[in-house]
């Protein structure tokens, strides 16, 4: 287990907050947005941790399994010390359901849900928060997320709130449809915070317009989309993810916030560097002849008949954006939306806008690693709605973080070699990816 070097303080006048199974940071970005100041991660791939480190260089990113990690450990290693933490939060991966009559939380492939239980009771937060993916409340799944409301409460310091609820991310301003389930918990002597409720109208995906109510519709995949200039008009693009001098069309307010030309009155995250004229994260894709006259043909808002990857409606919402598998599971890229006006997938950047990422916000270069980090977090915008009720219950007022620097660019070209020396782990975590793959 290592904690890479702090480049530089936190604030502790900010509610300090862990991550566990961070990721690349998407419930980081949303957690910060609500007023937390992320002080502390823990990610177990050396690449995702990398490019945690990099968006985030103010904390300390551990590249750690939660499993070998402790609480004493995360407060020593990190500049967290002796000071309360307000929040832990985490999504531990799940893959087993134990036969029935045993305890699904004892199943080897649950384990780390134990883990992150764990982790929350030696850190002893005010709050935490345990997100995951919506099939858990579902049949036998169920059970899981029971044993583990049963394991917090156990020992009597704790207590969660019920009933645990589904959050629908385009029900909170994100064009997307993206369903999670989130665990909220509170400490005995705090206040138990209440879910979030709706901010807007969620679109379809198919681009009918609901009926509009009293709450703004939410934002189209065209407004996400729009002003992004084609990646396939530059050629550096078939080399790098990153060009440095391009032209943006007319922004919507959504996208002219996540551009940074545009205040967002609900957004008290440390302010980085804006983007100016680059376009980052936007390496191409290429298609052939016969690939891009069927996603020509195809029907916005329609799934393409041969690749099974849908158009995208530019009224409505992105389906789901998926992660695909990771290397030891054979890495297999999950589908990737057709772009609602070129006739392509979509980039990676463009994936960023559709979950609710600035811009200014950096993936690993490579697309494969690029979409497995987007596509595995939670949208930015349903965790910060999720993060700002939690501050609420506390009767904590958030105040604007202070402006910092983003990391060095070399952590987004990592490779897992270079990654692993990067945090000092000698063994190899992630499994080589094959490279005829995908």
């Amino acid at each position: 287990m290592t904690g890479t070097v702090v480049t530089m303080s936190i604030d502790v006048r900010r509610p300090l907050a862990v991550d566990l199974f961070a990721g690349a940071g998407g419930l980081s970005l949303g957690l910060e947005q609500a007023g937390y100041e992320i002080a502390a991660a823990v990610e177990y791939d050396p690449i995702h941790a990398a490019v945690h480190e990099f968006n985030f260089p103010y904390g300390t990113t551990f590249c750690a399994d939660v499993s070998k990690i402790t609480g004493q450990q995360i407060r020593e290693e990190s500049e967290i010390g002796d000071r309360e933490i307000h929040l832990v939060a985490g999504g531990p991966p799940c893959q087993g359901i134990s036969m029935i009559g045993r305890r699904a939380i004892d199943d080897p492939r649950n384990a780390l849900l134990k883990e992150f239980v764990r982790v929350v009771l030696e850190l002893r937060p005010r709050y935490f928060l345990m997100e995951n993916v919506a099939g858990l409340m579902v049949g036998g799944h169920r059970q899981l997320v029971d044993e583990v409301v049963e394991m917090v409460e156990a020992g009597g310091d704790y207590r969660v709130v019920d009933p645990i609820q589904v959050l629908q991310a385009a029900d909170f301003g994100t064009p997307q449809s993206r369903r999670r389930v989130f665990v909220l918990g509170a400490r005995r002597d705090v206040d138990l915070p209440a879910y979030p409720t709706a901010s807007h109208t969620a679109r379809t995906i198919s681009g009918v317009l609901p009926n509009q109510g009293m709450l703004p519709l939410g934002p189209s995949v065209l407004e996400a989309l729009s002003d992004l200039p084609d990646a396939d008009g530059f050629e550096e693009l078939l080399h790098d993810d990153n060009i440095g001098d391009v032209t943006y069309g007319a922004s919507s307010v959504y996208a002219a916030q996540l551009r940074g030309a545009k205040k967002d009155p609900t957004d008290f995250s440390r302010p980085r560097p804006t983007t100016g004229n680059a376009l980052s994260s936007s390496a191409r894709t290429i298609h052939t002849k016969k690939s891009i006259d069927r996603f020509a043909a195809a029907l916005p808002g329609t799934t393409e008949v041969v690749s099974r990857f849908l158009r995208l409606h530019p009224d409505g919402l992105s389906n789901t954006l998926r992660a695909g598998t990771a290397s030891d599971r054979g890495a297999y890229t999950a589908p990737r939306p057709i772009h609602p006006v070129y006739p392509r997938v979509i980039t990676v950047r463009e994936a960023a806008r559709l979950h609710g990422y600035p811009d200014w916000f950096r993936f690993h270069a490579t697309k494969w690693n690029g979409f497995r980090q987007i596509g595995n977090s939670v949208p930015a915008r349903l965790a910060r709605a999720v993060g700002s009720a939690i501050l609420q219950a506390d009767g904590v007022t958030p105040t604007k973080g202070k402006a910092i620097e983003l990391g060095d660019t070399d952590l987004l070209y990592m490779t897992a070699r270079v990654a692993h020396d990067h945090f000092g782990i000698k063994e190899r975590v992630i499994p080589q990816r094959d490279r005829k793959v995908g």
